[in-house]
C-alpha cells in the first residue's frame, strides 16, 4: 500500500532532506513552503504546497490534503534568541504561533482521518534544547517543550487507534538555521556581551553540527517503527547526554550545557 506524507518547511534543511528520504522509501509526498514557486531544486517526487504558520487561512486551506496523509512531519518553524528580559510580546505571540499552534492544529487536521484509517503516524520535530535548557534561548525552548509536551501527552489518546505521535529531537544541526534566526536584544542591554558569546557559539556548533540527512534518518526510523517512542534524540552526542542527565545532577548538566556555549553559571 502506498503511504502519503506531508512534510512542513521541505524546501530546506531538515524539511527537504526528509522529504527527499521518504520518496526514496517509496512515499507520495507533499511538501511545503512559504513560497513554493522559489524553492530551489526542488526534489523529484515531491509535490509543494504553499504554507505559512502565522496564517490559520493557510493552514485550514490544507485541510483537504491532511485529511488523507498517513504520515505528518512537522519540521517548520522558527530559531529566536534574546534575554529573556528583552523578548517582545509580539514576537513571543508569533514564535508560538510557528512552532506551536501551528503544528498543533496541522495535526489536528490530520488525525481523523489517520484513526478512521487506523494507521498514522505524527512526526514533531523539537529540539534536545527542551532537555537541556540555555541562557538566552528562553522563547525557542519553552515553544520546543510546549510541542513535545502535545505530543507527550496525546499520543496515549490515540495510540489504541494505530496512531503515533513522536517527538524527534536534533541537537546542533548543519542547516544555515543560524542565518535566518530572530534576535532579540536592546542596543544598550546589560546581556550583551553575553549574548553575543552564547551566539557566536550558536553558531560556531550550527556550523560544525550533524547534516540534516541524518535527522531524516532518523524521523523515517521513528515513522517506521511499530511502536515509535516518545522521544528520538540525534547529534550532539545525543546517546552520551542523555545518559548523563539521567544520573547526574540537574546542576551538573546545566554547567555542561553552557559550557559548550562559552557560559559559565
Amino acid at each position: 500500500m502506498e503511504r502519503t506524507a506531508l512534510v512542513t518547511g521541505a524546501s530546506s534543511g531538515i524539511g527537504r532532506a526528509t522529504a527527499e528520504a521518504l520518496v526514496a522509501a517509496g512515499y507520495r509526498v507533499y511538501g511545503t513552503s512559504r513560497k513554493p514557486a522559489a524553492v530551489q531544486a526542488p526534489v523529484a517526487g515531491v509535490e509543494y504546497l504553499p504554507l505559512e504558520l502565522e496564517s490559520e487561512e493557510s493552514i485550514e486551506g490544507l485541510a483537504g490534503t491532511l485529511e488523507s496523509v498517513d504520515v505528518l512531519v512537522n519540521n517548520a518553524g522558527e530559531s529566536q534568541s534574546g534575554p529573556f528580559e528583552e523578548l517582545p510580546g509580539d514576537a513571543l505571540r508569533r514564535l508560538f504561533q510557528i512552532n506551536v499552534f501551528g503544528p498543533v492544529r496541522l495535526a489536528q487536521l490530520a488525525l481523523p482521518g489517520m484513526r478512521e484509517r487506523g494507521y498514522g503516524r505524527v512526526v514533531m520535530v523539537g529540539s534536545m534544547l527542551a532537555s537541556f535548557p540555555l541562557a538566552y534561548r528562553s522563547s525557542y525552548v519553552a515553544s520546543k517543550a510546549a510541542i513535545k509536551g502535545f505530543s507527550n501527552a496525546a499520543r496515549h489518546e490515540l495510540s489504541p487507534y494505530g496512531v503515533w505521535l513522536t517527538t524527534v529531537e536534533p541537537g546542533s544541526i548543519a542547516t544555515g538555521l543560524s542565518e535566518r534566526r530572530t534576535v532579540y536584544a536592546n542596543p544598550d542591554s546589560p546581556h550583551r556581551r553575553r549574548f553575543e558569546t552564547m551566539l557566536a557559539a550558536l553558531d560556531r556548533n550550527e556550523r560544525a553540527g550533524t547534516p540534516p540527512e541524518r535527522v531524516a534518518r532518523t524521523i523515517l526510523t521513528a515513522i517506521a517503527a511499530t511502536r515509535p517512542r516518545q522521544r528520538y534524540a540525534v547529534g550532539s552526542n545525543a546517546p552520551l547526554v542523555f545518559a548523563l542527565r539521567r544520573v547526574a545532577p540537574v546542576g551538573l548538566a546545566e554547567r555542561l550545557t553552557h559550557r559548550k556555549h562559552n557560559l559559565s553559571i
